[in-house]
């Protein structure tokens, strides 16, 4: 049994030993993409070829790649970029429909907008197992389609793994003639993505996901879509994102990313096996856990195969989160923290749960190098961990 078991591969999951050689590599060549000269030719070449790889990947053209840093930056530039362009070009298009369950990468800049920019939000409501319907889409656009800016929903929660039907979806936004963006930092690597399919016309993903670099991703983004760029200067990436290209984490993702779907399909049957045997374990120690989300044995199309989210009566998920780290054990909540007081997770209470509902929440989630092993181990410290995160919990309560 290890005695060391990391069970975070949602939060950031291992780089790929061939990604490091790529990255290795190249850190070791010097070149701009930005020069004419025979150094920066070579590394602008490294660019496109990356740029050719990750479009292949993700049905997508070339054209349609722009790096980033990863996935809050290229939230930023398709609701920021999408919302200014619109309000430019028409004052009364200041509306944004946007998922109850988003990241806080997602949320915090619609926010932004809000307070400082005169947006308006209509959320867009999801069902018990943190769904969102195209039914529901259309009763909001229905209303004034014409004056709303954008769209955005995910592709897959990151909290209870949740898988969104994204086509359809996009498709009613296409119909209202409201640009659509979809986070699909935790989808990308880990599910079929087919951006042309998709409908999309905005897409972020996070190398660090799926076994490249942190620090590095992209925004998918119609040649048609109307951006206005966060940042200014040398004009790379189509004028949407300044700055001098990180060569080498560029060519890390599109190594990462070409592995991670070349193995998707064997990966993720074989990860969603270890995913089927701890929720069976876990539900089978008889403390009345239960599990966030759409959850069938064996599903890997409405549930990330990775994704484990327990609900733990009588615990708070901090205390359980401390004590099986302490074990050796180490996973996530779903819960936040403001002004240093915990608060309960948005998505769970989004889905329906009340906040001691939520407040019980526990989420492990299994990557490329998760083994049956690390289930043992889990399954092999959560008693204990209950036990006195339960004790704690009550004695906190005076009871």
């Amino acid at each position: 049994m290890s005695s060391h078991v990391y069970a975070d591969h949602a939060a950031t999951t291992n780089v790929r030993p061939e990604v490091i050689e790529a990255m290795a590599e190249q850190l070791g060549v010097v070149g701009n993409a930005s020069s004419l000269h025979t150094a920066g030719r070579s590394a602008r070449r490294v660019v496109e070829e990356s740029r050719e790889q990750i479009a292949e990947a993700l049905g997508a053209a070339p054209s349609e790649v722009v790096f980033t840093s990863g996935g809050t930056e290229s939230n930023n530039i398709a609701i920021k970029g999408s919302y200014r362009y619109a309000v430019g070009h028409d004052a009364n298009r200041r509306g944004l429909v946007v998922g109850t369950t988003e990241h806080h990468a997602s949320l915090d800049p619609v926010e932004y907008l809000v307070k400082s920019e005169g947006a308006t939000v209509s959320w867009l409501e999801v069902d018990a197992e943190a769904v969102p319907s195209a039914q529901a889409l259309r009763e909001l656009l229905a209303d004034d389609g014409d004056g709303y800016a954008i769209v955005t929903s995910m592709w897959a929660n990151n909290e209870v793994g949740a898988i969104a039907p994204i086509a359809e979806i996009a498709s009613v936004a296409r119909e209202f003639g409201v640009p659509f963006h979809t986070d699909a930092v935790q989808a990308v690597g880990h599910v079929p993505v087919d951006f042309a399919a998709s409908g999309a016309d905005l897409l972020s993903l996070s190398g660090h996901k799926f076994g490249g670099p942190q620090g590095v991703g992209a925004l998918l983004a119609r040649r048609d879509v109307k951006l206005v760029p966060l940042t200014h200067g040398g004009g790379q990436e189509r004028q949407l994102r300044s700055g001098t290209l990180d060569v080498a984490s560029i060519r890390g993702l599109a190594v990462a990313l070409t592995a991670a779907v070349a193995e998707l399909d064997v990966e993720s049957r074989r990860i969603a096996g270890l995913r089927d045997r701890l929720v069976k374990g876990a539900l089978d120690l008889g403390f009345d856990i239960s599990v966030s989300g759409p959850y069938t044995e064996g599903d890997i199309e409405r549930r990330l195969a990775g994704n484990v989210h327990l609900r733990v009566p009588g615990c708070d998920g901090d205390s359980l989160l401390y004590l099986l780290d302490a074990a050796g054990i180490e996973c996530s909540t779903g819960s936040a923290c403001q002004a240093g007081v915990p608060q309960p997770s948005h998505v769970l209470l989004a889905m329906g749960l009340t906040e001691q509902e939520a407040r019980g929440a526990l989420r492990l989630t299994f990557g490329r190098t998760s083994t049956e092993s690390d289930v043992d181990a889990i399954l092999a410290a959560l008693p204990a961990a209950i036990e006195r995160a339960r004790r704690a919990h009550h004695a906190g309560r005076g009871n």
